[in-house]
């Protein structure tokens, strides 16, 4: 999580506790999510410092008001006044983790030198529960630069089983 992305997804999930609203405010957030990559110039329109504050705020009333909780309509304005609302798609994600670590579930971001078969999915997902003590979702990504093996991000920690970091593990070794 990027600094910014994470203060300003911890403050809203913080609010969503205090309200009562977090699956209301997930929801809504990943409406907003969906309709922006949908529209990629509404974005870069929300962001343009060359557009007058208010029209940008009208817009989000505009497009918002009627579909989502007045709190997201609210925290998009805030975005916008604080010229971080390109960090909006990151900072969905970061709420949306917050709200599965209170739920006690994980996201590993899982990279994978060529897509990984079902079954192989499923045994990872085995694996990383019995690591973690608790239900995981993965996030599953390909990088042909491992070469070979994965690469697991979750809970803070990193588990790279990668073919290229093994080979350079035996580089080093021969190079000692």
């Amino acid at each position: 999580m990027t600094e910014t992305s994470k203060e300003y997804a911890v403050a809203l999930f913080a609010l969503a506790v205090e309200e009562k609203l977090e699956k209301t405010i997930s929801d809504d957030l990943k409406t907003v999510s969906r309709l922006l990559r949908e529209t990629p110039e509404y974005l870069d329109f929300l962001s343009s410092p060359n557009i007058p504050l208010c029209e940008r705020t009208k817009a989000i009333d505009k497009a918002f008001s009627y579909g989502v909780c007045e709190y997201v309509v609210s925290f998009l304005k805030i975005l916008c006044e604080k010229n971080s609302v390109r960090y909006v798609h990151k900072i969905i994600t970061d709420y949306e983790d917050l709200c599965h670590a209170a739920d006690g579930i994980s996201t590993a971001k899982v990279i994978s030198a060529v897509p990984l078969k079902k079954a192989e999915k499923e045994k990872l997902k085995e694996k990383l529960e019995a690591f973690c003590g608790h239900t995981v979702i993965m996030d599953c990504t390909c990088n042909s630069a491992i070469l070979g093996g994965v690469i697991v991000h979750v809970d803070g920690k990193v588990l790279d089983g990668s073919l290229r970091r093994r080979l350079k593990n035996i580089k080093n070794t021969i190079e000692e």
